[in-house]
């Protein structure tokens, strides 16, 4: 019967990645278009679209897909691409302040989604400016630590192309930049042959909250819930999970 069970649980874990996995490429696709209305098609000319575009690449969106998606947003299809970006602020558990950037076709629609998921999970929405000013946007590259790749190879790397902060996470390193030299710090690590993970434009928290197992659940479960609208874009929260309330949510997983 055990087994049953771990073959049943193992089969909704593939459903929920491999729905993850189709609801992660339409929101790269929508970067693309975006990308490409604003910039134009040409990739020489364009860093925000090779971005979305290398983005893309490393989650392994096809490139047939890339290709259309860079041609319906530059308007070479006859296609109208119209996003709003519209930012949600609230409060899950404990305080812990949500940043939700929405990317959108249809405003009212995102609105509802972002309503009922905070209603259902414990959350609240704020008025705007409640949370907004406890977030900086920042230029963020993640760099998985290897054998060679020290904090020191970074700040070497990267100190000159305007890297502000490289912040030890653990398992890797977070380059923290002005938005503006985000490009010139990703290029300064690739040319001292450091790969990153992501290089992106996020809003980073100016104080972050610690929180415990029970918090930390809640929390996740609410940005997942976020996560399952199509036109939530990203979701930028000051929580802080230390070692060993990430050890008790790992076996979490692992039951």
């Amino acid at each position: 019967m055990s087994g049953h069970s771990k073959w049943a649980t193992t089969k909704h874990k593939k459903a929920v990645i491999d729905q993850r996995r189709a609801k992660s490429f339409a929101k790269l696709i929508k970067n693309i278009e975006v990308a490409a209305k604003i910039g134009g098609a040409d990739l020489s000319g364009n860093p925000t679209l090779v971005d979305a575009v290398q983005k893309a690449k490393k989650t392994s969106v096809p490139n047939d897909n890339i290709d259309r998606a860079i041609k319906r947003g530059a308007g070479l299809t006859g296609e109208t691409i119209d996003y709003t970006t519209i930012m949600y602020e609230g409060y899950g558990a404990n305080g812990v302040a949500f940043y939700v950037e929405c990317l959108t076709d249809n405003k009212n629609r995102a609105a509802a989604e972002v309503r009922t998921a905070f209603s259902r999970n414990g959350g609240t929405l704020a008025d705007p400016g409640s949370v907004a000013y406890n977030f900086s946007r920042k230029g963020v590259i993640s760099v998985t630590k290897t054998d060679g790749v020290t904090e020191d190879a970074i700040l070497e790397a990267v100190l000159e192309a305007g890297a502000e902060e490289v912040v030890d996470q653990g398992g890797g390193f977070e380059i923290l930049t002005d938005p503006s030299d985000l490009v010139a710090a990703r290029t300064a690590l690739q040319g001292a042959g450091i790969d990153y993970d992501s290089a992106d434009a996020e809003f980073v928290p100016n104080l972050q909250v610690e929180a415990d197992a029970d918090t930390a659940r809640k929390v996740f479960r609410l940005i997942d819930a976020l996560e399952d609208s199509d036109d939530v874009q990203n979701v930028y929260t000051n929580i802080q999970v230390n070692a060993d309330v990430q050890a008790e949510l790992d076996a979490d997983s692992d039951d």
